[in-house]
Parts: structure tokens; sequence; C-alpha cells
């Protein structure tokens, strides 16, 4: 039997990279990232954008595919996300949520894994919720229940509790702000692996190194690839004082067919300096 890749969990900060990229520079990011990540609903206009996420599983490598919430803004239809679980058996997945409803993700959550406990690799649950108490009561249903626990970037909550002139500074502050409290509440669920959805500022993850949070395992995001492909530079305890996302310019440069080598060198210092800034 294979070992699972959450059979442990390290008293250390060991954070999992993954940055998304266009097709193009996907096998260049690869060799600077620590894991992949897969958008499902790219699955459907693009075979090699599949393809190249299953090499990355032949290879050994661990692949997170999301449902694709973010850039649809709501999850991928059900039935065809299972096509594709079943097709690229990732290693794990992420349950489909809903944006801003803690007590219907939990119900998908439980209904999706009462009816596809056969699906190939891990479930992942997402936090959801508009108030403090609507994302505990859904923070607590996804400890008891799921092995790996996600935590978006993006919720409106943050606009309440975040200190910030601009929606980017609140969200970066506003996810520290929460993860602060579940832990001061005593919710915080030391003994499982969890995932950061994305990022607004880079500067946010420095808290957690800076304080140990060690069972954040992974996290996700486009940011200093789509920044360098922008020719705006990383600094190594910082970042950006912007938001950037691969969404907002997907259709101007997802599939395109290249980019020049200095936008490529920008790309892997970015890459450099964001690795600096959480490890």
């Amino acid at each position: 039997m294979l070992k699972s890749p959450l059979s442990s969990i390290y008293y250390i900060m060991n954070i999992q990279l993954a940055h998304e990229a266009p097709i193009c520079l996907m096998d260049e990011v690869q060799r600077h990232t620590d894991y992949d990540y897969a958008l499902v609903h790219h699955f459907e206009h693009y075979d090699n954008y599949f393809n190249f996420f299953k090499r990355s599983l032949a290879s050994g490598r661990e692949v997170i595919l999301d449902n694709s919430i973010f850039e649809l803004k709501t999850a991928f239809n059900p039935v065809e996300y299972t096509k594709w679980i079943e097709k690229l058996q990732p290693t794990f997945y992420i349950v489909p949520d809903v944006l801003e409803d803690g007590y219907q993700t939990i119900e998908n959550y439980i209904d999706w894994t009462d009816n596809h406990s056969d699906l190939p690799g891990i479930a992942m649950g997402t936090i959801q919720g508009y108030t403090y108490h609507e994302i505990a009561d859904c923070y607590r249903a996804m400890s008891l229940h799921c092995p790996y626990i996600a935590i978006s970037f993006d919720m409106e909550y943050y606009n309440f509790i975040g200190i910030g002139k601009h929606q980017s500074e609140r969200r970066c502050d506003g996810r520290k702000r929460l993860i602060k409290q579940l832990i001061a509440d005593g919710l915080w669920n030391w003994d499982k692996p969890h995932h950061l959805l994305g990022c607004s500022l880079a500067k946010e993850f420095s808290f957690y190194k800076n304080n140990n949070i060690y069972n954040i395992r992974s996290i996700d995001t486009s940011n200093p690839v789509i920044a360098g492909l922008q020719g705006k530079k990383y600094t190594s305890d910082f970042g950006l004082s912007e938001e950037i996302h691969l969404a907002d310019k997907a259709d101007e440069i997802f599939n395109k067919e290249s980019f020049s080598v200095d936008q490529i060198e920008l790309v892997k210092e970015n890459i450099w300096s964001f690795s600096d800034i959480v490890k």
C-alpha cells in the first residue's frame, strides 16, 4: 500500500509552493516549485494543460485539483468534475464549495464524501462563510470531517476585519486575523494540514513563518508569475504592494505561445523572492 502524503505532520515549517502559470511556462515554473496546482475548467479546452498534470503525477509530484470557483465564481459542474478526477487521479482535489456560504459548503462536503468515497485522491474541504460565527461553524465541521483544510484569500469577511486602505491590504491582513482568531478560540486543528488558497499580497505569509503555524502545509498563487510577466519585480521581504492574478489576464496570456527572456527571468526571480518570504 502506498504511504499517504498526509500520514505524518512535521512540527517545523515546511510549506509547499505551487504557482499557476500560462501553459507555455508551466514546465519552467515547475522547476522552481514543490508541487503542481490544476484548475479543472481548463481541462475541457486545453489537452496540453491536462497532459502536463498527468506527466507530473507520473513523475512522482503531488497535484492538487481545484474546482475553479475563484475563476468561475461558482464551483465547476460536479458531475463533470468527478469525471476529470477519475481521469486525472490527482493526489488531492478540492470538494465543490459555495462562495460565502459556510453551511451549504458543509452540506456539499458531507454529501460529496458520502457519495464519492471511491474517487481517487484525497478530498480537501474549504472554509466558507460570511460572518465569523458561520466561518467558525464551517471550520469545526471541516476539522471533524476532512483530512486537509483549505482557506481562501478572498472571503468578504476579510473586508470587515482586515486593516488597510485597499481591498488587497484588507484581504492580506484579514486571513491572518481569521487564523489568529481560530487559534485564540481553540478551534484551530494543529493535527491537520492546511492549504492557503491564493494570495492578495505575499507579505501575508511571513506571519505564518514568524509565528510557526507549522501545519500550513501548502500555498498556491499565480501572483509572482503574472507580476514577472508584467515587468513587476518582487522584493524578497515584501513582494508587491498590489494584487495580481492569472484569472485577471487569463484570456490575454494563458495560451500565449511565448514570452521574452527578460520576462521569464523576472518570473523566476519573483518565484525565488516569494519562497524567501514564505520559507
